[in-house]
């Protein structure tokens, strides 16, 4: 089935998303049917502000809504001092930035330490913290990710390179399949991280049989250990990319990178403007940032889940060409 097209709003308020949320079983809205299809049994249906009631998706009988009142609740808890940036979608998929004062120099920018949750009503997008499952999280040996806020363009950015430790084991990994420069070009999928499985269930959270009360009691202990780090290895790779300059040859590598054609025509126009306004030379840095603005602004039939699958293979690419 085709996936309807939606374009993500930005919004800074809580209630924006705070709409309320609930299942509705087929059984009551069809007393005088007999549902066969057993593996779906409730619709999830939420008020959004101003608007009709909405069928987001129809999920199984054993299926919980995780609320972004819920999640509400524990930020405000746990962070007493801190801005917020909302990316949602009329489709029910929420991306969430929690914006902390503290700052990062990347070149001559100032971006601010954050963490990105992500949340959807359709099952579409799976919640994370970071890019990763409370699931995941609470594995030891999935090592916590980062983020950061870059204000020019609204972007949240995901910590991609940060669970592999160091930068030598990241660069080495990101050679695994990238031997060679015509290599590079193919557009094929990096390897999977070592001790990582890359089957897509760390993304997905198990929401069969989740209480509110036990999705609060693992998010307040998951975020509590998210506090703003003092240095990521991804901030370092930021670095890197930001001292990297790119030559006209080089804007080549828009057209080989895994996004949709139309994406990556509006990333090399976003990359100028900022370099523009920046009064900066263009650098792999504004690369990464320019397609990270058109993944997360522009009207798609992706889901916010596929963009940030995209992101972070964009990340690991423009990462292997500038390391070149």
């Amino acid at each position: 089935m085709t996936y309807i097209s939606a374009q993500p709003y930005m919004s800074t308020n809580w209630e924006d998303i705070c709409y309320p949320v609930s299942p509705v079983w087929l059984s009551d809205i069809l007393p005088d049917y007999d549902i066969i299809a057993t593996d779906r049994q409730q619709l999830i249906v939420g008020e959004p502000l101003g608007g009709r009631k909405t069928v987001f998706g129809i999920q199984s009988a054993d299926y919980a809504i995780i609320s972004n009142i819920l999640i509400k609740e524990i930020v405000d808890e746990l962070f007493p001092d801190y801005t917020l940036q909302i990316k949602h979608t009329a489709t029910g998929e929420f991306s969430i930035s929690i914006i902390f004062p503290q700052q990062v120099s990347i070149g001559g920018e100032r971006v601010q330490r954050s963490i990105i949750l992500t949340n959807s009503y359709n099952g579409k997008t799976p919640f994370t913290i970071q890019g990763q499952t409370l699931t995941a999280m609470m594995d030891n040996s999935a090592a916590a990710g980062s983020s950061l806020y870059r204000d020019l363009c609204k972007n949240g950015l995901m910590g991609w390179a940060d669970s592999f430790g160091n930068l030598s084991a990241y660069r080495s990994w990101l050679t695994q399949s990238s031997p060679g420069k015509e290599k590079k070009k193919t557009g094929k999928s990096l390897p999977a991280v070592k001790g990582k499985k890359d089957d897509g269930n760390q993304r997905k959270i198990h929401h069969s049989r989740l209480s509110p009360e036990l999705f609060q009691q693992q998010l307040r202990e998951m975020l509590s250990n998210q506090a703003p780090k003092q240095s990521t290895l991804t901030e370092t790779v930021y670095e890197h990319l930001q001292q990297k300059t790119v030559s006209k040859a080089d804007e080549n590598i828009f057209k080989s990178l895994p996004i949709p054609v139309q994406l990556a025509k509006q990333a090399h126009e976003r990359m100028r403007l900022e370099q523009r306004l920046l009064g900066a030379d263009t650098s792999y840095w504004l690369m990464y940032n320019a397609v990270n603005h058109a993944l997360f602004n522009a009207r798609s039939s992706l889901t916010l889940n596929d963009r940030y699958k995209l992101d972070e293979r964009v990340f690991h690419q423009i990462a292997v060409s500038s390391f070149a």
